[in-house]
């Protein structure tokens, strides 16, 4: 698995710099390559082993996608990658599921990050296109529940790479929220980045040790 974490940190830092000098070729050289070696670091894993291995890299592969379609700053592929992401995120609950989980928390954790998701609705409102508005709720839940069943799968006895990297995902979304909707500035990129492709490279280091 070294291999392809390596390619992942060397290319997330080639696109840092080109975040910093906001030179657009580097950022469409870097990020697919950052992202495959996500991917190649799930198959590494032995993704294809098992259905837990599959849903994750199904998830991480979505999440490629997603990371491509936001190269572009255009309205249409921007909801292109958010259905991407979602249905990664989708994907990542069935894993966790597949994993176990206790119905009880997840219904639990599902009911306590209700109050964080609001709180995000509540900022983005008044800098959400009327468009965007059903979309980005939708995402908001299904990233939500994502982590409620992520947290119950480690509570159930799954490693807590399981947790840390579905709360380092979470985390990173606003980073991409706040750049995409209330201001754009290199400062988001500069955190959101190292959080999302370390939460990538976690959650597909959960492979080994399911």
């Amino acid at each position: 698995m070294l291999l392809p974490v390596v390619v992942t940190l060397v290319a997330l830092a080639v696109l840092l710099v080109g975040e910093l000098r906001e030179h657009r070729t580097t950022l469409r050289l870097a990020k697919p390559v950052a992202s495959t070696g996500f991917v190649a670091t799930a198959l590494a894993a032995g993704a294809l082993e098992g259905p837990y291995g599959r849903a994750v890299l199904a998830a991480l592969v979505l999440s490629w996608v997603g990371d491509v379609c936001l190269l572009s700053r255009r309205q249409g592929w921007f909801l292109a990658g958010l259905v991407a992401f979602l249905l990664g995120h989708l994907a990542f609950g069935v894993a966790f599921a597949v994993h176990g989980v206790t119905a009880g928390w997840v219904t639990g954790l599902a009911l306590a990050l209700t109050l964080p998701a609001m709180l995000v609705r509540r900022w983005l409102a008044p800098y959400l296109p009327s468009a965007m508005r059903r979309p980005v709720d939708a995402y908001i839940v299904v990233i939500s529940a994502m982590v409620a069943m992520a947290i119950a799968a480690t509570i159930a006895g799954g490693t807590a790479r399981i947790a840390i990297g579905a709360i380092m995902f979470y985390l990173s979304d606003l980073s991409v929220a706040r750049d995409r909707y209330v201001r754009r500035e290199a400062s988001n990129r500069l955190w959101g980045l190292p959080l999302y492709y370390g939460a990538q490279l976690v959650l597909a280091s959960t492979i080994a040790a399911a």
